[in-house]
Formats: structure tokens, sequence, C-alpha cells
């Protein structure tokens, strides 16, 4: 299996983009090369923006840009994409819909080794609460470079959540991108898997474990958080009747949260989540971290076998 980052995946996606589309501008926030926006940057000198170390500034300025029919994506960490920059965020882009597609890299707690200052885990709750704010949060490489091209042709505010660490590439490469459309990976009868992001591969992984003990689980990629695909989350509890949900967030305000009003309000069904809970990270090895902080393939094999006793 080929490992590749999901921020390379960003950055190829960006520049076809500056390929086709004359209107895409990029600016970034003194992260170039850790976003991968070189190559764009090197393509096109004229529509990229290098404003610092001023996030906030770099937020009011694409919202500016909008107004003159450009498709601004900003570049920077995940953490200074929403916590340092969220007023902006709320009264320039979300409150008048404003066309700015913010792009976070470094995201959860894979980030690693830069610790717990820099691992936001609660930018989903932060961004999805916002109105008109699509959120997606994308599982490898490819993907993540289908969802940036899918969406410049979007219109309205985005946020695009993707990751530092190399993961497993295991999405098609000629993908078609639809925002708010969940992927069935795998089918099953006795508990359906709804992961985001990186837990996406570790619930395939969790799923061969599980169909080893005689339990079949259903996975289910949930890359966009907001608009939630609330149809196909339906259907798939309609026949497992119990449902994991896994991402490397916050349990409070994440895609478990959202899960869990859904069904709360429409079919309720026993749920268990595998996410972030209540706590800080902490400075080490991306995967060391995850199975420290219970967010791995093992957590999700634990909670599968014990939401099955709860139908």
């Amino acid at each position: 299996m080929e490992m590749k980052d999901t921020r390379s995946g960003f950055g190829a996606g960006l520049t076809e983009l500056g390929r086709k589309n004359p209107d895409v501008v990029a600016l970034c926030a003194d992260l170039t090369g850790s976003l991968k926006m070189n190559d764009f940057q090197d393509e096109n000198p004229e529509r990229f923006f290098q404003i610092g170390i001023a996030e906030a500034n770099m937020i009011g300025i694409a919202a500016g840009m909008t107004i003159g029919g450009k498709i601004p994506f900003t570049g920077t960490f995940a953490n200074f994409s929403t916590s340092r920059v969220y007023d902006q965020i709320r009264q320039s882009v979300a409150y008048s819909g404003k066309n700015v597609k913010i792009c976070a890299s470094h995201a959860g707690i894979t980030l690693g080794e830069d610790g717990a200052t820099h691992q936001v885990l609660e930018d989903i709750g932060m961004m999805k609460m916002l109105p008109h704010m699509v959120v997606i949060n994308t599982c490898d490489y490819n993907q993540t470079k289908a969802a940036t091209i899918a969406i410049a042709d979007y219109i309205g505010p985005v946020y695009l959540r993707f990751g530092r660490p190399k993961v497993p590439n295991f999405t098609s490469s000629d993908q078609k991108f639809e925002i708010g459309k969940a992927l069935h990976l795998k089918e099953g009868n006795d508990v359906t898997i709804f992961a985001t992001g990186h837990l996406v591969w570790e619930a395939l992984e969790a799923a061969k474990t599980l169909e080893s003990e005689g339990i079949s689980a259903e996975v289910i990629n949930l890359h966009t958080i907001k608009p939630l695909d609330n149809d196909a989350i339906l259907k798939a509890v309609a026949n497992t009747k119990c449902v994991v949900t896994a991402e490397e967030h916050m349990l409070n305000g994440g895609l478990g949260d959202s899960i869990a009003q859904l069904l709360s309000r429409k079919n309720p069904t026993p749920i268990e989540m595998v996410g972030m809970d209540d706590c800080f990270g902490e400075s080490g090895p991306p995967m060391k971290l995850m199975e420290k902080y219970g967010i791995d393939r093992n957590a999700i094999v634990d909670s599968a076998k014990k939401v099955i006793t709860r139908k």
C-alpha cells in the first residue's frame, strides 16, 4: 500500500486548479512548504499571496477577493486556520456567505511531535456550527486532491481539513468527489462504522479483524461532516441497528456528535464513539498517540463489540 500525506494531495489539487481556473488564487500564512503550495506559487506567481504570520489578515483579504470574483484558497495549520481567526471567519466569511476555501493542514493528534498547542481537536465542531459553512475531512492523498478540485466549483465557504503524516493512499485516483455524499467502502450486517479522515483506514482494518471473529461490519466514509448525508446514515442504521463513529477529533462537537443528534431525532440507536474524550494531546509519534488516546483500529474493534451487545 502506497503511503502519502494528505497535505500533498491538497498541493496537487491546488496546482491542477491553477492550470485550469484563472479565478483561483492562493494565500498562505508563511507555511508554503508545509501546505505544499510551492508548485502553485511557482506556476502562478501573480495569483499567489504570501501574507506572513498574519492569519486574521489573510482571512479578511480572502473575503475581499471574492467580491471581485476570485476564488481564494487560504492555507495554514488547522489550529491557525480556525482558533486564531474564528472571529474573522464568522464575521467576514460565514455571515455573508463569502466564497472562501479555508484549507487546513496538520489537523488532529497525528501532527505528532509538535504537541498539544498545535494539535487542534476542536476545529470541526467550531466550523460546523457556523451557518453556511461546509466542513470536509478527507482520508487520503487521492481524496484530498479530488476534494480540493471539487470545492472550487462550490459557491460558498468551505473548511477543508487534512493532515501531516503519510497514510495509506487507498481511494481511487480518478474519483469524483461529491460534497455531502457518503462513500460505502464495505458491506456488513452486524454493525455500521462511520469514519472520517485518518480513521477511515483504521475502520477498514478494524473491519478485517471483526470479520475474522465472525462479526460483519459495514464501513462508511463520511468525508463531509456538514452537510451530513442523513439518508445514507439512516439507511445503514435501519439495517445494522447499531453504530460506531470514529474520528481524530474531540467527541464533543465532532462527527459522532452530529450522527447522535440525527439518530436521536429520527431513529434512536445504540452508538459508541471513538475519538478524543475531553482532553488535550501531547508530543509523540503519531501512531503511538492514536493508540494511547484510543483512536485507532483496536478502539474501533472494542467499540463495535460493545455496541452490538446493546442492540
